[in-house]
């Protein structure tokens, strides 16, 4: 559901920048051209910008393949940078900062904080499917073999 929310904080401050990947990015033709990437080296560019590291600033990167291309982009303007899992208070603070925006789209909060938020997301995506489906990252192809189909059945049957 929607894009990306990528997040930086500079310690010893844990003040949040959060910028968003649109979700356009990952819908055809953007998601096969893996434009995806290119914002977030975008991003990652505007966060040097805001927030001035100096030579000594060692970037911590989640090893998720959406911010591989920000690893890279670092290392080649003379960064250090250490590829870590998404743990701790800056995932929590991007978690906040997603759950908003999809708040915003019109998401039910309530939605957003079960455990099965997967097949949750299926189920409201589902109620309108025709409103709702730009809301979704359709580029994977489980999208068109699979999960798209399942939307606009009727009656809906996720989970059989």
């Amino acid at each position: 559901m929607l894009g990306v929310v990528v997040g930086a904080i500079k310690p010893p401050h844990p003040m949040l920048m959060e910028r968003r990947i649109p979700t356009s990015s990952f819908q055809p033709p953007n998601f096969q051209n893996k434009k995806y990437l290119e914002d977030a080296v975008k991003i990652a560019n505007e966060i040097i910008t805001v927030m001035q590291p100096d030579a000594e600033t060692c970037f911590k990167v989640c090893s998720e393949y959406v911010l591989s291309s920000v690893i890279t982009y670092l290392q080649s303007q003379g960064f250090k940078v250490q590829r870590v899992e998404s743990t701790g208070e800056l995932k929590s603070l991007v978690e906040s900062a997603y759950i908003r925006w999809c708040v915003e789209k019109g998401v039910p909060e309530e939605l957003l904080q079960d455990k099965r938020r997967f097949w949750r997301f299926l189920e409201w995506v589902a109620e309108k499917p025709l409103l709702r489906e730009g809301l979704v990252k359709t580029g994977w192809a489980s999208w068109e073999k699979k999960w798209r189909e399942e939307i606009f059945k009727k009656p809906l049957n996720l989970r059989g």
